[in-house]
């Protein structure tokens, strides 16, 4: 099933399943996807379908209780920045202010001008977990979707190391279009991720890839923090990003990016200056 949070008019934000280019509301006493999901995530229809091209989508999760994001998580990623590959995940979070959905805009604010893509499958939490083991993992998933790590790569390496600033700017985490619950993923590992800036394809990838797989990294995350309904972690992008170009490649307004991912779609969004 492929979830969406969405709106019609000024109406408040719900739960619907995306199925084509309609969507159908879900008849839950769900208030928002969270709830959903701490739910069960009941599948039982609403009311008559809306057209997708009549409806406002929203991220999934608007304001996840916890966005943690891993970073080197791909070995020729690791490479073409120069960094070692390292030996345990490289965790860092992202406050959900960050968070935006499908065709909205990246803001870029006069404290950056170097602001990056990076092409990111999202792991959506579906129950309490704690110490749970890499075989175990994944059947705390509840699904997946597409993120956009944006990255103000001249703060990131201008504050004395720390990440969080530079990739929490309010817009820099794009989310969406959907959440497709893990039945319709069999294999986390087994996915093509791509990045396309302006019509031209800048990263070109493979799940497989990773360094740390999805069941790796929700069971490491478990150990000492509990991961709750509606946590989304973002594992990593694959090779092509601007900071690593010659010459480098920065987003600017007036750009257009979308981030396509095997089986989830695309999420898309217009670069604007704040």
């Amino acid at each position: 099933m492929k979830l969406v949070t969405y709106s019609v008019g000024d109406g408040e934000p719900r739960v619907g399943s995306l199925e084509g280019e309609e969507i159908r509301p879900l008849g839950s006493s769900a208030a928002d996807m969270i709830e959903f999901i701490e739910v069960g995530g009941s599948p039982e229809p609403g009311e008559d379908v809306i057209a997708l091209a009549e409806a406002r989508l929203h991220a999934p999760i608007p304001r996840p209780p916890k966005l943690v994001a891993i970073g080197l998580n791909y070995s020729d990623h690791a490479e073409e920045t120069g960094a070692p590959i390292p030996e345990k995940p490289v965790v860092f979070g992202k406050y959900s202010n960050s968070v935006v959905g499908p065709n909205e805009a990246i803001l870029i604010p006069p404290i950056t001008e170097q602001v990056d893509y990076e092409a990111e499958l999202a792991v959506v939490i579906g129950k309490e977990t704690r110490n749970v083991s890499a075989s175990e993992a994944l059947d705390h998933v509840f699904g997946y979707a597409n993120a956009n790590d944006v990255s103000a790569r001249d703060l990131q390496f201008s504050e004395g190391g720390q990440w969080t600033r530079s990739k929490s700017i309010d817009t820099f985490c794009p989310i969406g279009p959907c959440i497709v619950t893990k039945d319709e993923v069999p294999d986390p590992q087994n996915l093509s991720i791509r990045a396309v800036l302006n019509g031209e394809v800048v990263q070109d990838g493979h799940t497989s890839k990773m360094i740390f797989p999805v069941a790796e990294i929700v069971s490491f995350l478990s150990t000492g923090m509990t991961l709750e309904p509606g946590d989304v972690i973002i594992t990593g992008t694959p090779p092509g990003v601007g900071m690593a170009r010659d010459p480098q490649l920065w987003m600017k307004p007036g750009d257009e990016v979308s981030i396509e991912i095997e089986g989830l779609g695309t999420l898309t969004n217009p670069v604007e200056a704040e």
